[in-house]
């Protein structure tokens, strides 16, 4: 059976990649914050689970919980890294306190959690897949969102630095970027006007829980096996462009700027050469002409 561990089980992300994992037949260890939230979750599985509270802001705690699930449990074969959290908060208002607690969660607890689990894995030769949930604001930054896009960028490159590092040891390491995905969450509530505004897609629809929870699915599967290294965009198509952007020209003509002026001293010269070539030009004329008439003349005078 599949020992699958997955961080932030209790939220709506991380809910229902437990339950994708669940509808395969694997075993669960799910983490989060709070255990009843997560005995809920593991109750609506129908799976084998095992509840793990944990607070990833502890340095200890990643390897901490990698390390039991694996000697309770038995090896762990797929970690999922989906804690995540999502303070709105401004790039001038950020203080250590604040930064530090989100690149704890973000970034540091899916690094270690993924080195205890390299660590293990290597020492019982056997392989393994990663999947680290990053976001779409890895991309592009945010007005208040400036400290979680930093983490989610990090959160990237750490994928890729892992994947280079581990591959030779037959652990994969990916990730898989959502777009905006509506959730109930208390611990990263968004509004409605954030919501709309950044809901727009290609495809037309919002993105679900479910949609991602396929893709981690499928990446740790072995369709993915000679995929590493990649982060996987799952969000309709908005991380391609700027869909709500109008038409860089519009059928009406009009031009965000007027044709700039040609200074008045451009068009004298201008117009004082083109005097000076017709001119030229018409002398050159007048002396090719002159001297088909003298080659006449003395052609008859020859004969």
């Amino acid at each position: 059976m599949t020992h699958v561990l997955v961080t932030g089980a209790a939220g709506g992300i991380g809910g229902a990649i437990a339950e994708e994992f669940a509808a395969q037949g694997a075993f669960l260890t799910l983490v989060d914050r709070d255990l009843a939230p997560l005995q809920r979750t593991g109750a609506q599985q129908g799976s084998r689970t095992a509840a793990r509270a944990a607070d990833l802001t502890d340095p200890d705690a990643p390897a901490a919980l990698v390390e039991a699930a694996w000697a309770e449990h038995g090896p762990i074969d797929i970690l999922v890294n989906a804690a995540g959290v999502y303070p709105s908060l401004d790039m001038a208002d950020v203080d250590a306190s604040a930064w530090d607690r989100l690149f704890a969660v973000n970034l540091r607890a899916p690094v270690l959690a993924t080195a205890a689990f390299a660590r293990l894995a290597i020492r019982h030769g056997r392989p393994g897949a990663v999947v680290n949930i990053s976001s779409g604001s890895a991309l592009r930054a945010r007005p208040g969102g400036g400290p979680y896009a930093s983490s989610k960028a990090a959160l990237e490159m750490a994928t890729r630095a892992t994947a280079l590092e581990l591959g030779t040891h037959g652990i994969r390491v990916n990730a898989v970027s959502p777009g905006f995905i509506p959730v109930d969450s208390d611990c990263n509530p968004v509004s409605a006007q954030y919501a709309e505004a950044i809901g727009t897609n290609p495809l037309g629809r919002p993105g679900t829980p479910q949609d991602i929870a396929r893709a981690v699915r499928w990446l740790t599967g072995p369709d993915a096996s000679w995929i590493t290294g990649e982060v996987v965009r799952v969000d309709g198509g908005s991380s391609t462009g700027a869909l709500h952007l109008p038409r860089i020209w519009q059928p009406d003509d009009t031009r965000a700027t007027a044709p700039a002026p040609v200074p008045a001293t451009a068009t004298t010269a201008a117009t004082t050469t083109a005097t000076a070539t017709t001119a030229a030009t018409t002398a050159t004329t007048t002396a090719t002409a002159s001297t088909a008439a003298t080659t006449t003349e003395e052609g008859r005078t020859t004969r």
